[in-house]
């Protein structure tokens, strides 16, 4: 008979995969919105697209993104009992935000709900002795130079991309950004695998540590990701891409700004270039962040008036909003918890 402590355990991991699908399902219109709306690939053929290069990004970029999520709650300064009630929390601190902000349509980051989450449960728990806040420091200074990286990048891209066309007549230029934004989409959509699947994992292989999986002797601050972790990471997130999110396209395919192949393909490759160098440097950045601003980027090129700010300025609005309500929630999620605990 299994240890209800494994049952437990086992019960938050699948949770944990849960969060991976809602994270798919929630950032799909990130891979999709630019293809659907320039008309490249049909709404359905999109989603299958980004799904395969979702999964396939497990076995591209190493763990070093997954390292950095493991380290926010300090391990080895909370009682080992204490971690899966904290990685419940965090998980009910992020999946509860990723509804709201569905609901609302609003392109948030999936996963600073996650780290806000977490941070709200280590602060319940153990206070701020908890929280590796150095961590947290890169992730929050990350937070604010990621999205600027998008806006220049896409800005950049799209400039070159005008250049690059010159003359051609407008439906020439089309049918061959057609042609290039299938590589772009698929770049953007294995660059999204290979951040945020490793998110999750970031979070298991602090449960494993928890039922002394990985045996005596571990470091709580460098923990392995068993190959299980990684495959059934990237398979949820996959899963929840071929969902959709159709709520969240429609404002980022088309409440922006007007998207050409052009727009799209310089919008995406911005977004892969700018989030692939977050996943080697092993930074947890937004991925929903950078490609809104690479679209906005991109849409500055035809001057100011082509981005709708009003839009841009409620997406900001939000992003800065998720950590603090996200940390709220996790924050109240263990309070409850605990009180549960002592009746």
């Amino acid at each position: 008979m299994l240890d209800v402590t494994v049952l437990f355990i086992v019960g938050i991991i699948l949770i944990a995969l849960f969060f991976d699908f809602t994270n798919g399902f929630h950032d799909s219109a990130n891979a999709i919105s630019t293809v659907v709306s320039t008309k490249v690939l049909s709404p359905k053929n999109a989603v299958i697209f980004a799904a395969f290069f979702n999964f396939i990004a497990a076995f591209g970029f190493g763990v070093a993104v997954a390292s950095t999520i493991s380290k926010i709650i300090k391990l080895d300064h909370v009682e080992t009992s204490v971690i899966p009630f904290i990685v419940l929390c965090g998980l009910i601190g992020a999946i509860s935000w990723n509804i709201i902000t569905w609901y609302f349509g609003l392109p948030t980051s999936s996963s600073h709900a996650l780290i806000g989450g977490l941070m709200g449960g280590g602060l319940a728990a153990a206070g701020v002795a908890a929280i590796e806040f150095s961590t947290i420091q890169t992730i929050v200074v990350f937070m604010v130079v990621s999205p600027i990286i998008g806006f220049f990048m896409g800005l950049l891209f799209m400039s070159v991309s005008i250049r690059a066309s010159g003359d051609t007549p407008r439906t020439a230029a089309d049918r061959r950004f057609r042609r290039l934004q299938l590589l772009s989409a698929a770049a953007y959509s294995f660059s999204h695998g290979t951040n945020d699947a490793q998110k999750t994992m970031g979070i298991i292989t602090p449960l494993l540590f928890s039922i002394g999986y990985f045996g005596a002797g571990v470091d709580p601050n460098h923990l392995p990701v068993p190959l299980w972790v990684i495959v059934a990471a990237h398979a949820a997130i996959a899963l929840g891409t071929l969902s959709g999110g159709w709520r969240i396209v429609k404002t980022m395919g088309y409440g922006i700004t007007r998207l050409r192949p052009v727009h799209g393909f310089s919008a995406e490759t911005a977004g892969a270039a700018t989030i692939i160098g977050a996943s080697l440097a092993g930074i947890p950045v937004s991925t929903t962040h950078i490609i809104s601003s690479s679209i906005m980027g991109v849409g500055a090129t035809k001057g100011a008036r082509a981005v709708k700010w009003g839009v841009a300025r409620r997406i900001v609005t939000a992003w800065f909003l998720t950590i603090p309500l996200s940390a709220l929630i996790g924050f109240l999620a263990f309070s409850v918890l605990r009180v549960l605990q002592l009746t």
